[in-house]
């Protein structure tokens, strides 16, 4: 079996680099990404599986499956943990901007845009970093603020030719040990035996609990009216207010069912960025229709979502729908209104003169659901980087409101308390200096026991409160739907 580099080539290349990819290529005519992800799935705390659909029926070229990580970053306010020591930072994001630019990477013309660097989450606390007007609700959750690992091995699923990747990273610090490259080609090969060979293991899970609102209907009517007199006295446009759904089972003590659950969203829900991270105690299952920000070959882009309809049971159907969304006042206004505050935020780390708005106002259907979209983009300029454009735009204006500082003093003010990984981000920066973030919504995030969902709704001027909690209870009905193949035992 051919490894590359050759060891010459891999010697030539640790003179200039110190994190280097070995990597071979397998036939994927036996497996797909749910099956790689269960040949390496025991006795791992951390590993995730990214996934892409493009458009309602197609299926993303890659599908990218991470383990084994070299470094564990995670941060909590100001202390951060890596691989177990602790510090303090006042920017923790910063912290982990310079470790990631510790590593030199060469340019891999065989592998795809993402084959190393950190993976994780960020939660929407961060924003108190980035903007300090913000206030730090009381945290109810106790997940991180930052969580990244920076995985040693990846799979990497091609669906356009057929194969899989198989990575394994060399860090060069430090003393080098003897005959590193033959130990290193050496896993690579026992991890290539490990995929031929591990069936697969696929345990019952029993019934699970029904999610439950932490919000009392009132409460959260009473929230929308107080957000209304806000807009009214002209402190903001638009505002985004949540709820947050919970339930508590020990069946989620077995990692599998929260990737039974993976696949039940997977199923019912395929989206443009389809995620499961598993990170110690923590796990992220998600389906999100929206990126939060690109970067790559040092362009920008994001893609505002705003206004969605019901798919129809026809075409005509589907048709008539996208008629009344694109009349709809309330919907366009709303959806260019973000879009303004999307060229807002590429505009800070762009060229001038480089932002540009593209397919404006497009209609994207998905499996239940059409959404109106539109595209931002730029040419990032001298001296701006993946990381300035990560802080550009976060959080996403349409899960925060506009004028967006405002709007997230009032969130913090009206939801009192912390979101957690909910409207923040999950995603990828690549030692290749392209990234890759979604929007965390449509997203479940598990803490040991405990499962949380939560759905937001824009209010406007003109909202009615009980619309408005009506759509969040929609919200989250459509991705219960997921637990209710895991509870009526749909994948044994």
């Amino acid at each position: 079996m051919q490894v590359y580099p050759s060891k010459r080539e891999f010697e030539e290349l640790s003179e200039s680099y110190n994190v280097i990819p070995l990597y071979t290529e397998i036939p994927a005519d036996l497996d797909t990404p749910i099956s790689l992800l269960y040949k390496v799935f025991d006795e791992r705390e951390h590993l995730f599986l990214l996934e892409s659909m493009e458009g309602p029926e197609k299926w993303a070229r890659y599908s990218f499956i991470g383990f084994d990580p070299y470094l564990i970053f995670k941060s909590k306010d100001k202390e951060i943990w890596l691989n177990g020591e602790t510090y303090f930072s006042e920017d923790p994001f910063g912290k982990l901007k310079s470790l990631i630019l510790r590593y030199k990477a060469p340019f891999m013309r065989d592998l795809p845009r993402f084959w190393g660097g950190a993976v994780g989450y960020v939660s929407y606390e961060m924003v108190s970093f980035f903007e300090p007007r913000v206030p730090r609700p009381k945290d109810t959750l106790d997940f991180c603020d930052l969580f990244f690992i920076f995985p040693k091995k990846l799979l990497v699923y091609d669906r356009l030719r057929h194969v899989i990747k198989v990575i394994s990273l060399l860090y060069l610090e430090g003393k080098r040990e003897d005959n590193l490259y033959e130990k290193a080609k050496e896993e690579l090969l026992t991890l290539v035996e490990t995929i031929r060979e591990r069936k697969l293991k696929l345990p019952k899970i029993k019934k699970i609990a029904q999610l439950q609102p932490e919000l009392a209907k009132v409460d959260f009517l009473n929230m929308v009216k107080r957000a209304k007199e806000y807009i009214a006295a002209g402190d903001v446009i638009q505002t985004v207010l949540s709820q947050r759904f919970f339930l508590e089972d020990e069946t989620l003590a077995n990692p599998h069912a929260s990737f039974y659950l993976y696949r039940g969203l997977r199923k019912i829900n395929p989206s443009p960025y389809m995620f499961y991270l598993r990170l110690e105690d923590e796990t992220l299952i998600g389906a999100s229709p929206e990126i939060l920000v690109r970067v790559e070959e040092n362009r920008i882009e994001t893609r505002p979502i705003a206004g969605t309809r019901k798919r129809g049971e026809t075409e005509e159907e589907d048709l008539a729908l996208e008629e009344e969304l694109k009349r709809d006042e309330k919907e366009l206004a709303e959806h260019i209104m973000l879009v303004d505050l999307g060229r807002n935020d590429t505009g800070r780390v762009s060229r001038y003169g480089t932002v540009e708005v593209y397919d404006l106002l497009t209609i994207e259907r998905y499996s239940h659901v059409m959404h109106l979209v539109s595209g931002v983009r730029g040419i990032l300029r001298e001296g701006e980087n993946m990381f300035s454009a990560f802080r550009a735009c976060f959080p996403a204006g349409t899960v925060s409101g506009a004028p967006k500082i405002r709007a997230m003093e009032i969130i913090a003010e009206l939801e009192g308390r912390s979101r957690g990984p909910y409207a923040g981000a999950v995603g990828y920066f690549g030692f290749s200096q392209n990234m890759d973030f979604c929007i965390t919504i449509r997203t479940f995030f598990q803490k040991k026991n405990r499962l949380y969902l939560q759905a937001g709704a824009g209010i406007v001027a003109d909202s009615v409160p009980e619309r408005e909690y009506e759509e969040t209870i929609n919200k989250a009905k459509a991705l219960e739907k997921a637990l209710e193949l895991l509870a009526k035992g749909y994948f044994l």
